[in-house]
């Protein structure tokens, strides 16, 4: 493994502690500065606006720059944000910073991707990826409890100030572990270039999927407390402990991912969503029982990050020309499936249809993924587009005219 790939996976995991740590947090930040708990859950919709914006608009501003730069003035960013988290002085400071920590995240996962790809031999491409990934779903298991535990123990502040810390390794691995052919400016065609890459149907088909199959795990995901509470009968103390379950399967699953993509993306990505799909059909009868539970929460994060590589590389194929973009467009995606999952679980409770209904309801969103994969699929048969070697997309370069290309 490359260390770059290492310090790509420091940063992630700076970057999923952060995102994730607020929602353990939020009583001890409502408390310390005197708002409701639904007010404080605001911070939690400012971080993920900021990814939404600052991921594409980011990574366009920045595409003339080298890649080794943006990463690491990216990751500047991330640490002011967590600073000034930490000294914020009322709730509407807080949520300013937090919206300016949101900003560099899509854009890193991004150029990180393309970068980890690049890095990679042709073969093992997903799996690099993956391992980059890997940052961010350690985090769910190591980063998000300890966080919380110290937020609990020392004060909200403290555990931004140790995010911030993290951020700062994350650099100064970026500055040594990044080889300097990564120094030099990625070839750009410039803002109105890298805008026109992302203007095909297939681009767009591949962020719905994304938005769509992801949209299916936080339909879930965000009501999956009560749903161990209330339906499972565990206590509330026990709760932390299955979602770092659920952070061990998002692990493997990513890994397997990484692994199954590297040999067919396509059937991979299909595979990922049709186990999905079944994983939270499954769960109203998983939820019975303490065990099944248990196994339920782990297996929802194997099946949904079984499919990332494959959707990031899915993306990155049909927008080669503008790869930093199209990457971090896909992480913006990303996000809006965690805002338009929560909402449509959260219509699903509104409507009485019981505490397990928002896992029904995205099991149709898995469903619909498929649907609109499928779609893809018969849009790409039908153009009869040749397929693009993989390592020459994830570097950004384009064949040339009449050069062979393999399917």
């Amino acid at each position: 493994m490359p260390l770059a790939l290492l310090a790509l996976a420091v940063g992630a995991f700076g970057i999923g502690t952060t995102e994730f740590v607020m929602m353990g947090l939020l009583p001890e930040v409502a408390n310390d500065l005197h708002v409701s708990i639904p007010t404080a859950g605001h911070l939690v919709s400012a971080y993920a606006l900021g990814v939404v914006i600052g991921a594409p608009l980011l990574a366009a501003v920045t595409a003339r720059m080298s890649r080794r730069t943006v990463l690491i003035g990216l990751m500047a960013l991330f640490v002011a944000g967590n600073a000034l988290s930490a000294l914020a002085p009322d709730h509407h400071w807080l949520v300013a910073a937090r919206f300016l920590s949101g900003l560099p995240h899509g854009a890193f996962f991004g150029v990180g991707a393309v970068v980890a790809t690049s890095l990679a031999a042709p073969e093992r491409k997903a799996r690099s990826v993956s391992l980059m990934f890997l940052g961010l779903t350690v985090a769910n298991v190591a980063g998000v409890p300890v966080a919380t535990l110290m937020g609990q123990h020392l004060g909200w502040r403290a555990t931004f100030l140790g995010v911030s810390t993290i951020g700062l390794a994350a650099m100064a691995s970026l500055a040594l572990l990044i080889p300097r052919a990564e120094a030099h400016a990625a070839p750009a065609a410039g803002l109105r270039g890298e805008l026109a890459a992302l203007r095909p149907l297939p681009v767009w088909l591949a962020l719905g999927t994304t938005v769509a199959g992801f949209g299916a795990l936080f339909a879930a995901y965000s009501y999956v407390t009560p749903m161990l509470t209330d339906a499972a009968g565990y206590a509330e103390t026990s709760v932390t402990l299955l979602l770092a379950l659920f952070g061990v399967g998002a692990t493997a699953g990513n890994l397997l991912g990484g692994r199954l993509a590297d040999h067919a993306l396509r059937g991979t990505l299909f595979g990922g969503l049709l186990s999905l799909a079944a994983v939270l059909g499954l769960f109203p009868l998983m939820m019975s029982a303490a065990w099944s539970a248990a196994l339920a929460v782990a297996l929802l994060g194997m099946a949904a990050f079984v499919t990332g590589s494959p959707l990031q590389l899915m993306v990155l194929e049909k927008a080669s020309a503008a790869p930093s973009l199209a990457s971090s467009a896909n992480q913006a995606a990303f996000n809006l499936a965690n805002a338009g999952g929560a909402w449509i679980g959260g219509l699903a409770l509104a409507a009485g249809f019981g505490i397990t209904s928002p896992a029904v309801a995205g099991a149709g969103l898995a469903v619909l993924g498929l649907g609109v994969a499928g779609v893809a699929y018969a849009v790409d048969k039908r153009r009869g587009a040749p397929r693009v070697e993989r390592e020459r997309v994830v570097a950004g370069r384009v064949p040339e005219r009449g050069e062979a290309v393999r399917r």
